[in-house]
């Protein structure tokens, strides 16, 4: 269009070499096991590897060592949890690695990562609760997105789609689109008033200023403003899913009656979600259940 020739090919200048770890991520993106994960899955892992093949791409694969795995997640220090997610990404590269015979054995089995203390993204607590509701008051766009995500403990990518067209009578259905897991969950009493307030006619419960859906990760930038107006650095949309796991185990729910909730498929996930419950509410309730065994013995 502006009358320019375009730019020489040169055959094999910007191919990729045989045998590297680009080559090999190259190889592992074009399988049926990348191919078999969610779509939010595959994004996150071609994030990690991709930015491991810009510094480390052009390397042979067999000469990738355990020492030099260690030295470049040692460098990561100060970012436990992004080293040993990819960790755990370099992993399940090198087992593929093994199974297209790119390599005899996986030099990563067995190794570990950083030990952290951390359990992720911070659980809203009562007082972030307040003050949060204190900042966005109800029937605001802030206390809409809030509503949905704590009382009906889905991620930022499912309440992203949530619209009038998943709700029949006084439930809500949802398809998670992490697991596919399908879950029809009862509308909270503060959540439906705050649905009621909407039109009938709205793509999705929550709309960008343009009136269009939001994206996961735009909710949760947007998501992250309205914390930040609350003076809440530390709280984010899916610290709110953690606060529901709270708030169902420290009302007295099962594990079992949590994960028919979130969706979670396993006690250890949800024993990961609830370990901010209160443990003196815990426990107080732990001894109120033993008094009233006590008594009934000394009666009978």
């Amino acid at each position: 269009m502006l009358g320019e020739k375009a730019p020489r090919l040169v055959p094999g200048k910007d191919s990729i070499k045989a045998g590297t770890l680009t080559d090999l991520v190259h190889r592992y993106y074009a399988s049926p096991k990348f191919h078999g994960l969610r779509d939010s899955t595959k994004q996150t892992y071609r994030n990690q590897l991709n930015r491991f093949c810009d510094k480390h791409g052009d390397k042979p694969v067999h000469l990738l060592k355990r020492k030099h795995v260690d030295a470049i997640l040692g460098k990561m220090h100060d970012r436990p949890g992004a080293a040993n997610s990819l960790l755990d990404r370099l992993k399940l590269l090198f087992k593929f690695a093994v199974n297209i015979e790119m390599l005899p054995v996986n030099p990563l089995i067995g190794m570990d990562g950083f030990k952290t203390n951390s359990d992720g993204f911070h659980s809203w607590t009562e007082d972030d609760i307040q003050k949060f509701e204190a900042t966005h008051t109800e029937g605001s766009k802030a206390r809409l997105a809030y509503s949905l995500l704590l009382y009906t403990g889905q991620r930022r990518s499912d309440v992203v789609r949530m619209g009038w067209q998943h709700v029949d009578g006084n439930a809500i259905s949802v398809v998670q689109q992490k697991t596919g897991g399908r879950l029809e969950l009862p509308l909270h009493p503060t959540l439906r008033k705050e649905l009621g307030r909407l039109p009938k006619d709205n793509l999705t419960f929550v709309m960008t200023s343009f009136g269009k859906p939001y994206t996961a990760n735009g909710f949760g930038n947007w998501f992250r403003d309205q914390c930040d107006l609350a003076s809440l650095p530390h709280c984010s949309a899916h610290g709110l899913r953690k606060a529901a796991a709270r708030k169902l185990a420290e009302a007295g729910c099962t594990n079992q009656q949590i994960k028919a909730v979130t969706g979670h498929q396993t006690e250890e996930e949800v024993n990961r979600y609830t370990r901010a419950a209160s443990q003196k509410q815990l426990a107080e309730s732990a001894f109120e259940t033993l008094t009233k065994g006590q008594n009934t013995n000394k009666n009978v």
